[in-house]
């Protein structure tokens, strides 16, 4: 990149001006890193200062059991497969109350699109999770699986959300995004929900009054244009609704788990890489720089491993995923030893050493507990990590 794009790229941004395509392409096309997360941590500052965001959650999948066979996805099984599970709802129960302790705030449902389990299945769930745990926010379902919801309830998304709401749904998830282009999507998912439905489900959690995340699979077969397409469509969605809170780029990752029955479900591997920390890097600065409009940008360390999560701190991620204490979708995908349990003393420890204070929150991002940021006599203000 020349000086005087730089230049320019960088008043646009001081200015407050928005990116437009053509920006975002440039920024992916800069091998820059160390200015172009410089320009992100920037933006990260004047929107949240020294804090990292950070709550206490679990994961909970009710069924891995899946009508689609998504090119990149491990996780499915079908039925009657060796691993495949449904738990009953007073499992699902017995198992969350077995995550309760650490003051859990979160739990993180996501499932199969199951061609056999009822619609009443669902909402009953979440009735009966929540009156165990009174006091957990329940996050549950991607707009696929509310979209699978239509298929079998005969009912409207309106109404299903209607329901699932009065049942103590509190947040969707942001999954089911991948890479919304149809040039890429076509080849990597296998089910009927795409930038249409999606974002129509999105509209009307956000008509509603629910706060949802939005999120990006990268690093598969996809260029850094479909990534900044991508992004720009959410950020259109974003000026219309205000509904989302965080976006979360999610690293795709390659099947070295999941090959234990002898099947390799990924069938994108063969041909991909998956994104190195220096691409992981970028994915989030760009991001930062063009979503003027989304106040947070997440880092989830089960996709990134603990020291990347760290960086992307530095490269305009403010927020840290919290302490999941079993993620099966993708857990050590990556196959370097990343954790599948981080308790709240690893993540403050972990943020204080990239140089930021840690700031508990809830779902909805409102603050529960501020911690003290790093010993000052030990390392200087945060700034920028130079790669």
């Amino acid at each position: 990149m020349d000086v005087g794009l730089k230049r320019e790229l960088e008043e646009k941004v001081r200015s407050g001006e928005r990116l437009t395509r053509e920006d975002g392409i440039a920024l992916y096309e800069s091998d820059d890193l160390a200015w172009l997360g410089g320009l992100a941590h920037e933006v990260r500052t004047r929107k949240n200062g020294d804090v990292v965001h950070f709550n206490v959650n679990r994961h909970l999948n009710m069924t891995n059991v899946c009508t689609a066979s998504c090119a990149y996805c491990s996780f499915q099984r079908k039925p009657g497969e060796k691993d495949a599970y449904t738990m009953r709802i007073e499992e699902a129960v017995k198992l969350a109350k077995a995550m309760e302790s650490e003051s859990l705030t979160e739990l993180h449902i996501v499932n199969g699109l199951h061609p056999n389990l009822p619609w009443r299945y669902y909402p009953r769930s979440l009735r009966e999770l929540k009156a165990a745990l009174p006091d957990v926010s329940l996050k549950a379902f991607t707009a696929t699986e509310i979209h699978h919801f239509e298929t079998i309830s005969g009912l409207s998304a309106s109404e299903i959300l209607d329901e699932l709401i009065d049942a103590g749904l509190e947040s969707l998830t942001g999954g089911g995004a991948e890479i919304f282009d149809w040039e890429v999507r076509q080849h990597i998912v296998d089910h009927r929900t795409h930038w249409e439905d999606w974002s129509r489900i999105h509209r009307l959690a956000h008509e509603k009054g629910l706060k949802t995340p939005c999120t990006m699979l990268y690093g598969h077969i996809e260029e850094p244009r479909h990534r900044v397409d991508h992004v720009l469509r959410l950020r259109e969605l974003q000026d219309e609704t205000n509904g989302f809170q965080v976006f979360i780029p999610l690293r795709y990752q390659h099947d070295f788990v999941d090959m234990k029955d002898g099947k390799v479900r990924n069938r994108l591997q063969a041909r991909t890489r998956m994104a190195t920390g220096a691409e992981a890097l970028k994915t989030f600065a760009v991001s930062r720089l063009l979503f003027d409009n989304v106040p947070h940008v997440k880092v989830f360390w089960v996709m990134h491993g603990v020291q990347t999560a760290q960086l992307a701190l530095q490269h305009g991620a403010d927020d840290m995923d919290g302490s999941v204490v079993e993620y099966k979708i993708t857990h050590d995908a990556d196959n370097y030893g990343t954790p599948n349990k981080l308790t709240r003393e690893d993540l403050l420890e972990l943020i204080r050493d990239a140089g930021f204070r840690p700031v508990e929150r809830n779902t909805r991002y409102e603050i529960i507990r501020e911690y003290d940021g790093p010993d000052p006599a030990r390392r200087e203000s945060p700034q920028p990590m130079r790669v």
